[in-house]
C-alpha cells in the first residue's frame, strides 16, 4: 500500500512538472488522468500492477 502511494505522488510531481516546464497542456494531463483511471477498471490492471511490483522489487533488490 505504502508503494502506490509513493508512486502517485512520484507521478503527480512529474505531471506537475511538465505542466509547468515541458509544455504539457493541462488539457493533456486530464486525458492522462482519465486514461488511467479506465486502465485501472480494464481487465489489463492486475497486469500493470504485477509488472509496477516487479519493477519496485528489482530496484529494491540493487546493492549500492
Amino acid at each position: 500500500m505504502a508503494l502506490s502511494i509513493s508512486v502517485v505522488v512520484l507521478l503527480a510531481i512529474i505531471v506537475i512538472l511538465m505542466v509547468r516546464k515541458s509544455g504539457l497542456k493541462g488539457g493533456h494531463a486530464v486525458i492522462c488522468v482519465l486514461l488511467g483511471f479506465y486502465l485501472a477498471s480494464s481487465s489489463i490492471a492486475p497486469t500493470i500492477n504485477e509488472f509496477t511490483t516487479n519493477v519496485a522489487g528489482m530496484i529494491g533488490g540493487i546493492k549500492f
